[in-house]
């Protein structure tokens, strides 16, 4: 809309305010009509006037329709990202004790320091050197490259990793109502662009294909719903079944665990000294069996159940003597007594075959294509055991089709080797099946937060990079939570969501933050994290 001037025939100039229709001048409202050019001038203020009542919006910018326009008088520098803050900054209070760094820094300024370090990781996974520029050039804030590294290098000390993974430890219970039923641990490897090892860093079975990078192993107890508790690093070449009993003994001691829960773990951490470990701790277990490598006898038992569909189960009772070494490195024995639950799936019966066949397939065609192969370029493969050598004149191999034929009525059946007498199957498949959580926490560290290729030599660097992705993902997990409803209403991407949250903005006016004004789907999440 807009006020117009009309002549009229009669040579009296009328003032109108016009609406366009489309494409058609319509007269709204008529001010007046008037002969005298002071009278005109004074019904066209007039009619402005009117025109302000009529759409008051149309004059936020534009005073007239022949004007340039008026931009806000606030200048780019007085407009502060506040999303940080305002979405993850009460989840690390909620996490976060006071005391924690108390006796350490005079300061509250480190604690503002690592919670900065702790929700760039989430918003802008990288380099820690970035947070620098960002809290320079957008939150007006001076820090120097040298005060970050000099902050981390002091951050990974026993006394603070303990009080922080205690304050984690305590967030994560409360949200299980003080009573931790199951827990779930697992190893992953966390690779280096640099190729130089030392006491840490070491080439090792990587599960990320980075067989010539070195490494750490990193390994993490989580809740069932993916809640983290504790976690420890290891030297890249430790076989992963023999970093749960460290692990277990500090998760006991520093959290004086009274009621004990059920410790879930894949079948990399089925062996004596792990069993003994959770037997002689008081633990509940369930671990993946490796069916295709027990003895012969139970192999028997098993291949004489049937399983008539996918929901059939069956039961084999253990009773052994296992022989295993103590903290002092002795050698001794245990007498124990545990289920073997039993599962079938014709989906995995199949794929069981496929990968069976296939690499049959590959190993009989290294065998006749290769001239003077030896028993050691076959050994590699898990399905050598299927390989027969034949002496004669000269030293051969073919496959043993017996063997393969006792393998193949394995096929599809799954093993879970429990000490609880009280679980039933279901409970003890599912149980066993929420290992999944576990590796999604791993997954997201290692994309989302960026975990992963470390780029620090120092130990106490590296270390304290993992303590605080281990108090990012604690704050990330309970966000993805909350606003587990809102991201599937919306649909939108984690990468969006982060650019939504990135873009909340406030005005520094006088040294006064004014907040603008959240659009819906910032609100809609922004309200599922304060429910």
């Amino acid at each position: 809309m807009f006020v117009r001037k009309k002549k009229n025939s009669s040579g009296s100039t009328s003032i109108q305010i016009i609406k366009k229709v489309n494409g058609k001048s319509r007269v709204v409202e008529t001010i007046g009509c008037s002969s005298d050019e002071n009278e005109i001038e004074k019904l066209f203020l007039n009619g402005e006037k009117r025109l302000k009542e009529l759409e008051p919006n149309l004059f936020d910018v534009v005073e007239k329709e022949d004007e340039k326009l008026q931009f806000i008088s606030i200048c780019n520098d007085q407009i502060i990202p506040i999303g940080d803050e305002l979405y993850f900054g009460k989840l690390f209070d909620n996490i976060w004790d006071n005391d924690i760094f108390k006796s350490f820094y005079k300061t509250k300024e480190k604690t503002k320091l690592f919670k900065a370090l702790v929700i760039s990781r989430i918003l802008f996974p990288g380099s820690k050197l970035y947070l620098a520029d960002y809290l320079h050039y957008f939150k007006k804030e001076n820090i120097s490259d040298e005060s970050i590294y000099r902050f981390v290098d002091t951050i990974y000390q026993d006394e603070i990793k303990y009080k922080i993974e205690q304050s984690v430890y305590k967030h994560s219970l409360k949200k299980l109502n003080n009573n931790l039923v199951v827990s779930f641990y697992d190893v992953t490897t966390l690779h280096f662009e640099s190729e130089s090892e030392d006491d840490l860093r070491k080439i090792g079975f990587s599960k990320e294909g980075k067989l010539n990078r070195p490494q750490i192993q990193l390994g993490l107890f989580t809740t069932l719903q993916g809640y983290p508790l504790s976690y420890e690093v290891f030297e890249g070449n430790k076989f992963e079944g023999n970093t749960l009993v460290n692990v277990l003994n500090k998760f006991q001691t520093r959290f004086n665990l009274k009621d004990k829960p059920i410790v879930v773990a894949d079948r990399g951490m089925l062996n004596n000294n792990n069993i003994a470990t959770l037997e002689n701790g008081g633990y509940k277990y369930i671990i993946g069996a490796r069916i295709k490598n027990i003895s012969n006898d139970i192999k028997q038992e098993i291949v004489n159940l049937t399983f008539i569909n996918d929901s059939v189960t069956h039961e084999i009772p253990i009773t052994k003597t296992i022989k295993y070494k103590n903290n002092n490195d002795i050698q001794k024995s245990m007498d124990i007594n545990q289920r073997l639950i039993l599962s079938y799936s014709t989906q995995r019966a199949k794929k069981d075959k496929y990968l069976r066949d296939k690499a049959l397939q590959r190993l009989q065609k290294r065998i006749e294509t290769t001239p003077n192969i030896s028993k050691s370029d076959l050994k590699l493969s898990p399905y050598a055991k299927f390989i027969d050598t034949q002496k004669s004149c000269n030293i051969s191999f073919k496959l043993n089709q017996e063997k393969i034929v006792e393998d193949e009525k394995l096929d599809g059946i799954k093993g879970y080797v429990t000490n609880d007498k009280s679980l039933n199957h279901q409970n003890i498949i599912e149980h066993y099946q929420n290992l999944w959580h576990i590796e999604k926490a791993f997954r997201i560290s290692k994309t989302d937060l960026q975990i992963r290729p470390i780029y620090h030599r120092l130990e106490s660097r590296i270390k304290a990079h993992i303590l605080i992705s281990f108090v990012s993902y604690a704050i990330y997990r309970e966000f993805e939570i909350k606003t587990h409803e809102i991201k599937k209403e919306y649909q939108v991407s984690n990468k969006i969501i982060r650019d939504l949250i990135k873009h909340t903005f406030a005005f520094n006016i006088d040294n006064k933050l004014i907040p603008t004004k959240l659009s819906k789907i910032q609100q809609d999440f922004y309200d599922a994290l304060n429910s």
